[in-house]
């Protein structure tokens, strides 16, 4: 036969403990719990903390503080108001709550009812529509932690943050809160604590590793440079400069090295936006002319850049791990697509019918907001076609010439390598990307024009043209216009919320005319 016996602890948490009898007068088998999971049983009985809670974790709690040579002080209070002093703190690691993933309070409802102590559940931050939390105070209330956490710690220094959500747009939350405290994220990657909560025990979707966000705190060096500098381009090479020397040279998967996204130049350009956007300045230099001058000032290596001593750590870490193992690709929306194609026809130009099987087996995940273009508008938007007249271009070449020995050594105009070369795509050069780099962004803010002025709200459209918008009319300083398009349902919610891009727009913009 079996019974639960429902306990409570010292903290706070109610717990269960399964006893099972195994026939002919055995003792009884106890087994454990699962954390953060409420089990209610018939037959309430307290459970020896001595020989539970403490016996688990106490020598966990001790063989962290083994070797450490200082005092240890540990204080309980709100994450909203740490100490009364600036910039004293070297390190910070938070594991904030993961919205809507748990309902701490309320796991603790029957325990405090039988301690008569209550949590206060105004300040909890959570997603929970019973209790009217939005995920829009989930945002702020986590703002205020990241605010508090980015006025303690010191310049130059560092903060960890343990994350893990499936929701978009929880993730969003999050990365908006940090960026509005000032914080710049450096590093996102995987953790695997081994022991799973019970949602990544028992749900098929869930996220069965943690997320670890690293991000500093400028140091005072660049940002008393900056306020000099913000109006001017040396300012974009001076962030990208001191960025760079925060970011991992490698990542590795066991033996294998990993691509490192944050060293993707169009990430430093969002990064670089985004620090802009926060500091109230306009952006003072375009995409392609951010290319330009990323090329010209450092060094680039698999489509990653790296200052000068760095380049020479990546290059004798590869040496010795072998090929770039590149990183996955999921298409999603145009961005990602564009991406996708990116990488593909720049590794190995490509007619449009070697391209399109390979890009319709890409669709499957298309959101359902995103309108979906055809493969040929993308491919005229952002990438060039080969017509067999002039020269040929030079990724060309070296991706046939390569592949193929009897068009070795042959001159760029030879009859045959431009047979072989003909109608085939690849990915522009920054110095001659301008043009149509302008073309695509005409027409992408001719569209959004369109949103604009639609009397219903948008079910399916592009979200790169909402972007462009957003981007256009923060450069204008019309705020109005990215308030008006989000407030008056324009488009769906959801989409706001789990965009980081448009999320960003939005809520300066917001904080702008507040204080206007």
């Amino acid at each position: 036969m079996e019974f639960l016996i429902n306990s409570y602890d010292l903290t706070h948490s109610t717990l269960m403990t399964r006893v099972i009898f195994k026939g002919g007068g055995k003792k009884p088998v106890l087994t454990g719990y699962q954390s953060g999971t409420l089990y209610i049983s018939s037959l309430p009985v307290e459970k020896n903390i001595f020989q539970g809670i403490l016996k688990q974790k106490l020598p966990i709690i001790l063989s962290s503080l083994r070797n450490i040579g200082v005092h240890q002080v540990i204080l309980t209070g709100s994450a909203t108001k740490i100490c009364s002093e600036d910039e004293v703190v070297d390190y910070i690691f938070i594991d904030p709550p993961f919205g809507a993933n748990i309902m701490y309070s309320e796991l603790n409802f029957l325990s405090e009812s039988w301690a008569r102590v209550f949590t206060n559940e105004e300040p909890e931050a959570i997603e929970n529509s019973v209790k009217n939390k939005t995920l829009s105070d989930y945002r702020l209330l986590m703002g205020l932690c990241f605010k508090e956490a980015y006025r303690v710690l010191k310049k130059g220094r560092w903060m960890t943050v343990e994350f893990s959500n499936t929701k978009a747009s929880v993730w969003n939350s999050i990365q908006a809160a940090l960026t509005e405290a000032g914080f710049i994220v450096a590093n996102v990657s995987a953790l695997d604590k081994k022991q799973g909560s019970f949602k990544a025990v028992t749900t098929p979707t869930a996220v069965k590793q943690d997320l670890v966000i690293s991000a500093y705190k400028p140091n005072g060096g660049f940002e008393e440079r900056f306020q000099k500098e913000a109006q001017t381009e040396e300012g974009v090479w001076d962030f990208v400069r001191t960025h760079l020397k925060y970011l991992p040279v490698t990542k590795r998967q066991g033996p294998l090295m990993l691509f490192v996204p944050e060293r993707d130049p169009r990430i430093l350009f969002d990064q670089m936006i985004a620090f802009y956007v926060r500091k109230g300045y306009p952006v003072p230099i375009s995409s392609h002319e951010f290319q330009i001058g990323l090329s010209q000032r450092f060094i680039e290596r698999d489509g990653m850049y790296f200052l000068p001593d760095q380049v020479a750590e990546y290059d004798r870490k590869k040496m010795t791990s072998g090929e770039l193992k590149q990183m996955a690709m999921f298409v999603s929306d145009e961005a990602s697509a564009i991406q996708w194609l990116r990488q593909l026809i720049k590794e190995k130009p490509q007619t449009f019918s070697d391209i399109n099987p390979q890009f319709m087996q890409q669709l499957g995940g298309w959101s359902k907001n995103e309108a979906q273009l055809d493969l040929r508008d993308l491919l005229n938007q952002n990438f060039l076609c080969y017509d067999g007249k002039g020269p040929v271009p030079e990724q060309i070449h070296a991706y046939l010439s390569t592949n193929w020995k009897e068009l070795r050594n042959l001159p760029k105009d030879d009859p045959t390598l431009v047979a072989k070369a003909r109608d085939r795509w690849y990915v522009p050069d920054p110095n001659k990307a301008g043009d149509l780099e302008k073309l695509r962004e005409k027409a992408l803010l001719k569209e959004f024009d369109e949103y604009k002025a639609a009397k219903k709200k948008l079910k399916v459209f592009r979200i790169e043209a909402v972007r462009a918008g957003f981007k256009k009319a923060w450069q204008e300083r019309d705020y109005a216009v990215i308030v008006a398009v989000a407030v008056a349902d324009k488009i769906p919610n959801n989409v706001l919320e789990e965009d980081p891009k448009l999320l960003m727009w939005y809520d300066q913009a917001v904080t702008r005319m507040a204080d206007e």
